[in-house]
């Protein structure tokens, strides 16, 4: 499952209120939530993002509420991957939750620039920004999550295992 894209950068302690501020919590549309996206940080990125991204974080990226919309938004805007020095763990879940991958990845802050050329082999553990010619490791997806990321998250990969359409 290879995920390539251009990276959009942000730094240390990216907080959900700032992924999607609590303003726009009220919407149930992701494509909606999507257009606000980091809109506090960057107003661009939502527009930037629709053609497909990887997101590059710091450390503990994610941080703050519990709230699913943020990776609900950052997907919906055009994110295909947040890779980051260390996610918030309720964060971390939640991108799993709703099929959207997020992977620590040590030195990616430092050696990724905004809009470097990168992609990502989930099953490997592979980075490579094809940029600067450089090749970082992280842990493989478990074949679990693959499976998750797959069918699009926990909810439709539990419906399929139940048998609901």
């Amino acid at each position: 499952m290879p995920i390539a894209g251009k990276a959009i950068k942000f730094g240390d302690n990216i907080n959900t209120d700032v992924i999607i501020p609590g303003k726009y919590l009220e919407l149930i549309d992701p494509e909606e939530l999507g257009k606000h996206a980091l809109e506090g940080l960057d107003p661009t990125f939502a527009q930037r993002a629709k053609e497909g991204v990887i997101l590059v974080g710091g450390r503990n990226f994610g941080c703050g509420s519990s709230r699913e919309q943020a990776p609900i938004a950052l997907k919906a805007a055009g994110a295909k991957c947040v890779l980051a020095e260390s996610f918030a763990r309720i964060f971390y879940r939640n991108a799993i939750n709703i099929g959207l991958p997020a992977l620590e990845c040590s030195g990616i802050s430092e050696k990724t620039n905004e809009n470097d050329s990168i992609s990502i082999n989930l099953k490997d553990g592979i980075v490579e920004n094809h940029t600067k010619g450089i090749t970082l490791k992280t842990s493989p997806m478990p074949e679990f999550i693959m499976n998750l990321l797959k069918e699009g998250g926990l909810i439709p990969h539990t419906r399929g295992l139940i048998g609901k359409k």
